[in-house]
């Protein structure tokens, strides 16, 4: 069914852009769909058992809609170009439109769970029927089916929003279950638990939208980028000759599909400064074609042909080393000047560091003056943003 759909109404496209926007806005008209049936079975399933887990599994299907009304909007206003106002364009409106969903889940989880322990303190009578109790089986069919079509057009599109999306499906399985059993064991065993399937519904609504919520609101706040794409950009721009390390490197999303990079490369203070700025060049296109993301590069010269600064060089990094195990040194220069020997170097501090700055250039200028007397340390220190 699902690849069905997706080869109907998936026409090719000349962007990938165009491509992912299709893509969103399928899935949010999907999900009214389908959405709106849910609400308006359900709910004449809960009027006329008089039950308020099915009505508020029916209120839950109609958050669920408003929800892919959000998603559809967030998607064609992250389709807007960029402008002057945004010159990154409008790609977290997708974000900000999934923060909205979660509000609207958290709001409705409250309401219900407010009804619900108003039957627990006044129980109704439950009526069972046959009608009912199918048209929550075919729900738990239809939401499952809705679960895979969101995770597996998330994930063509990675989608935060969508994955979001497709987690809210499975909790509806798990939640309409919890009404169905209250339903049977009502009708088998004459016990009442309708309010309390209910207040099982109302924490699972809750539930949803609380990780929603985080789910849409680190992008916006500024989430660390993942480890194996920060260590497959090193690689990459490592294989180029000329290049001799990689350090302060930084992805600046805004929206899934614009991605900046920025980083500083090493090289050689010997090389031809002419054939070095060819090579980062090519680096810049290379890795916007093979990441989907702009890349600015900044060249490090690094002079490794005087032996006693490589001795230097290897001693300082020990004695940085020796502070914390975690830390890395780069930049490293060595000037002389009136019978003092000045070293300038940066040291990258991962996270979770607790320490200043200033305790920890403290720490490594004292380590670094037992080297020498005439050794004078300039430290720069320089927090990471990538794992």
């Amino acid at each position: 069914m699902t690849d069905f759909i997706l080869k109907h109404f998936i026409k090719s496209s000349t962007t990938e852009e165009e491509t992912r926007k299709k893509y969103g806005i399928l899935s949010g008209y999907v999900g009214i769909i389908c959405n709106v049936i849910l609400f308006t079975v359900k709910f004449f399933a809960g009027v006329i058992t008089h039950s308020v887990s099915i009505t508020a599994d029916a209120l839950n299907n109609l958050s669920d809609a408003g929800s892919s009304v959000a998603t559809l909007l967030g998607f064609k206003l992250a389709d807007r170009p960029a402008d002057k106002e945004h010159p990154f364009g409008h790609g977290r409106y997708e974000y900000i439109s999934g923060f909205v969903v979660s509000l609207i889940i958290i709001l409705m989880g409250i309401e219900l769970l407010k009804a619900s322990f108003e039957k627990i303190l006044s129980p109704q009578q439950i009526d069972f029927k046959m009608i009912s109790f199918l048209i929550m089986l075919c729900s738990i069919a239809v939401k499952l089916w809705l679960c895979f079509f969101n995770k597996k057009v998330g994930n063509i599109i990675c989608s935060a929003t969508l994955q979001a999306t497709a987690m809210d499906s499975l909790s509806d399985v798990v939640a309409t279950s919890a009404v169905i059993i209250g339903m049977l064991v009502n009708h088998f065993f004459h016990f009442n638990i309708d309010g309390y399937m209910g207040v099982i519904v109302a924490l699972f609504i809750l539930y949803t939208g609380i990780t929603t919520a985080k789910d849409t609101l680190n992008p916006l706040l500024g989430t660390a980028p993942p480890y194996d794409l920060i260590e497959e950009m090193k690689k990459e721009v490592l294989s180029y000759d000329g290049i001799l390390g990689v350090h302060d490197l930084i992805v600046h999303s805004y929206g899934a599909e614009k991605k900046l990079v920025s980083l500083h490369a090493e090289v050689s203070a010997q090389s031809d400064i002419l054939k070095i700025h060819e090579v980062i060049d090519t680096i810049e296109r290379d890795i916007k074609q093979k990441f989907m993301c702009d890349a600015v590069i900044h060249m490090d010269p690094v002079d490794m042909e005087d032996e006693q600064t490589k001795q230097l060089y290897h001693k300082i990094k020990l004695t940085v080393k020796d502070i914390d195990d975690s830390f890395n040194m780069h930049d490293f220069r060595v000037v002389k000047s009136m019978g003092e020997v000045k070293l300038f170097f940066d040291v990258a501090v991962p996270f979770p560091c607790q320490q200043s700055n200033s305790e920890i250039a403290e720490k490594i200028k004292c380590n670094v003056e037992k080297l020498g007397e005439n050794y004078i340390a300039n430290i720069t220190i320089d927090r990471l943003y990538t794992p």
